[in-house]
This record gives C-alpha cells, structure tokens and sequence, in this order.
C-alpha cells in the first residue's frame, strides 16, 4: 500500500528536476561555441545530483574529448555504455576516445561492433584499421580491413581504396575535387580528404605530410561548417594540438 507523501517532498522532487535540467541546459549552453571546461564542471554538478544519468555522461565524454581530456573521455562514454548497453555499437565516439588514450585493442573491438550497426561507413573501417596498425603494423591491419559495401560520401571511397593500397593520396584530392560542387559541398569534401590524409600519412611514417593535412582540416574556419560532422572537426582539432604539443 502506498504511503502519502508529504508536500515538501514534492516540492523537494519538482525542485531538483528543474535544478537537474537547468544545469543540463546551462552545460550545453557553454558548450555551444567550442570546448568548455565549464560545461564539464555543470555536468560534474548534474551527475553528482544524478549518478546515473546517461546523457549527461556521454555529453561530458564528448566534451571531455574536445578538451583534449581523452582519458577521460573514454571513462565517461564506458559510464554511459554500462548504463545503456544496447548503446555500445552505435559509440564511434568512445572508439576514437579510446584511439587517442592508446587503447587501441579496446578501440579496434569497439569499432567491430559498431560494424555490426553499420556496415557502410568507411570512417569506422579506417579508425580500426588506424587502431590495428598502432600495435600490429600497417601491412597487418590493411590485410583485415573492415568491408564497406559503399558510403555515398564523396571521397569515402577513394579514402577505403587509399587505406587498402590500391590507390595514391593524389586520387583522393581528385575525387573530392571532382564535378564542380558548390563551396560549402567542396570545403566538407576537401575537410574529409585533408583529415584521412594525414591520419594516413602519420600511420605510414610521412610526419610532414600528416602535419600538413591535419593542420587543414583543423582550420577553425572549418568548425561550424554545414556539412562536416562537428565532432570529426574536433578530433582534427585535438589531433593537430597534440602535434603541435609533440613538436614543442
């Protein structure tokens, strides 16, 4: 039989909801415009009032991530998959998370499963091909590339073929080059291409190239660009300032 629960404790209740929300809100709010330590702070705040609230674990592991916190990052996205579990194949975030904290046996079995969510997107076939090559060499990880049946995005196949060896770097610029787009169709094109370029480039050993594509694709005019995934331009971003930290 259900006890009466008195007023305070509703308003108790009503109280924390809107406290909750306005802290979720006020997070995403500060973290609209770029990478906020803040918005992290705010989300810290939420989850001490709710321990087991997913979205904000997988919001503060995105943010974590843009703050170039990757290991965090990575916790907070097992957090979220341990509380959702049928979640843990769509995360391509956590995978990348888990490339740049080195955990690249982790990254690569996270980017099988979401194989198994979808088998058409050649970024997550490159990412575990990048994991694979860290701890068992390129020749390796080209020889058990995940199969793509065809991502529509232009150059996405050229940058498959790329990985596989059966192409050279030059054909990817061309393809993404090709039919006179429009230019915000060309800068997400050229975005894409300069981003797998360099991530192919510093897998192969080619530094200078890696730094020269990666610094492309991290261009802050890129940041807000219609076509190009924001946390894509996060990851060129953290990338090229782990270069540029590895450099000083």
């Amino acid at each position: 039989m259900l006890k009466p629960v008195g007023f305070s404790v509703i308003l108790l209740a009503v109280n924390l909801a809107v406290a909750d929300g306005d802290l979720l809100s006020r997070a995403l709010e500060l973290a609209k415009d770029g990478p906020s330590a803040e918005a992290v702070a705010k989300l810290g705040e939420l989850l001490r009032l709710e321990p087991e609230n997913a979205r904000a674990f997988y919001i503060r592991g995105r943010e974590n991530f843009r703050l170039g916190r990757v290991k965090e990052a990575v916790a907070d996205f097992d957090r979220y998959v341990k509380l959702v579990p049928d979640a843990e194949p769509r995360q391509w975030e956590r995978g990348i998370a888990m490339y740049y904290a080195g955990e690249f046996a982790r990254g690569a079995r996270q980017f099988e499963l979401y194989q198994t969510f979808d088998d058409r997107d050649v970024e997550n076939s490159v990412w575990r091909f990048l994991c694979m090559a860290r701890e068992q060499g390129v020749e390796k990880a080209r020889a058990v590339m995940l199969p793509i049946k065809k991502d529509s995005r232009v150059p996405m196949m050229q940058v498959f073929e790329l990985y596989r060896g059966t192409i050279e770097p030059e054909q990817v610029l061309q393809a993404a080059r090709a039919g006179e787009p429009a230019a915000e169709v060309l800068a997400a094109r050229l975005f894409y291409a300069h981003l797998y370029l360099g991530l192919y480039h510093e897998a192969t050993g080619d530094i200078a190239q890696a730094r020269k594509f990666i610094e492309h694709a991290a261009d802050k005019k890129l940041q807000h660009a219609p076509r190009i995934n924001g946390y894509m331009w996060d990851v060129a971003s953290v990338h090229w300032q782990r270069m540029l930290a590895e450099k000083k």
